[in-house]
């Protein structure tokens, strides 16, 4: 287990509540641009917001469970604004202007509601079960059942808020189908790409804090 001066920590602290705030904002926006990969279809949000579960991941196996959950409930609500800002001003990938923001709009709150609930009730079970496969040899277990179990959660939450008897008729209509899909999308995607960029940070990672621990008159 490392140590880490109250200095280090909160540096860390920030870096990571900003990266957590950046997938979020990038995942809203590109969820409004719908690709087909083969038959299936999905958005470019399924690429980005898995990054999401490995900045989580490696906070856990790195500075423990205590400081992700603070993460994520620094994030919370300053996410659910920026779900709707983004929502407001970008409709379908169009810029609508800053004055849109001034306009309410019951669809895009829902949504970022969704989104909110999603992120929060996701995040903080991926930290449960991560937390508890640490210790497992197997480097690959952890990250592997916490992204299975937290985008099962996460994709559910998400659809089932933002679109059950929503305005929506498509969507209403369809949302479990879609919601199905987009989370074979995110298991495809985290197998191939979530899990090997996982192993190369922790590898990473941990090889550049060996060094640190081993020269304290570094730890400032």
């Amino acid at each position: 287990m490392y140590s880490f001066s109250s200095t280090q920590r909160q540096k860390a602290l920030y870096w990571l509540c900003f990266w957590h705030i950046c997938v979020i904002a990038a995942s809203n926006y590109l969820v409004q641009f719908p690709i087909q990969i083969g038959s299936i279809n999905t958005t470019l949000g399924s690429f980005t917001y898995p990054f999401i579960f490995l900045a989580t991941d490696l906070t856990v196996r790195i500075f423990g469970s205590q400081m992700a959950r603070k993460i994520i409930l620094m994030v919370m609500l300053p996410a659910l604004g920026l779900s709707y800002v983004i929502s407001a001003l970008f409709v379908d990938g169009q810029w609508h202007g800053f004055e849109a923001i001034h306009t309410f709009h019951s669809m895009g709150a829902r949504v970022a509601v969704a989104s909110f609930m999603a992120y929060l009730v996701a995040q903080l079970l991926d930290i449960k079960v991560f937390n508890r496969l640490r210790e497992s040899k197997t480097w690959w277990l952890a990250p592997a059942v916490a992204g299975l179990v937290g985008s099962a959660i996460d994709t559910f939450v998400f659809f089932s808020v933002a679109f059950y008897q929503s305005a929506d008729a498509f969507m209403a209509a369809n949302w479990i189908g879609i919601g199905m899909v987009d989370y074979l999308c995110k298991l495809v995607i985290g197998a191939c790409l979530f899990l090997p960029v996982y192993g190369v940070l922790l590898q990473y990672l941990l090889r550049k804090l060996t060094i640190l621990q081993k020269t304290p008159a570094q730890l400032v």
